[in-house]
């Protein structure tokens, strides 16, 4: 069965537990069987059948660009994480070329 590893912002739903075990052969799967038992996740992890902007998932130690449709293995480990932004177009700016 995955293993998802809980943000601890979402902790409160899931009792504390930090990692809980449930079925699923994508992500989406894995989400819904989630909702069903600790209500209220699916809504910070998704916005209608994508992932939440600013949500990454790792899958295997991997960020996947498929999102929900990221497929999944009995032994799967999954990770829902901040998105992280940025990159070579601001390494060049100055601090006075940023609009705000």
């Amino acid at each position: 069965m995955p293993t998802v590893w809980i943000p601890p912002p979402m902790q409160d739903l899931t009792g504390g537990k930090e990692q809980v075990q449930t079925l699923g052969q994508t992500v989406r799967d894995l989400i819904n069987q989630l909702e069903q038992e600790f209500p209220g996740l699916e809504k910070r992890l998704c916005e209608g059948n994508r992932l939440r902007s600013g949500v990454a998932v790792s899958v295997d130690g991997v960020i996947s660009p498929d999102g929900l449709r990221t497929r999944l293995d009995s032994s799967s480990e999954i990770h829902f994480l901040p998105a992280i932004s940025g990159g070579l177009e601001h390494f060049n700016r100055r601090p006075w070329d940023f609009r705000f």
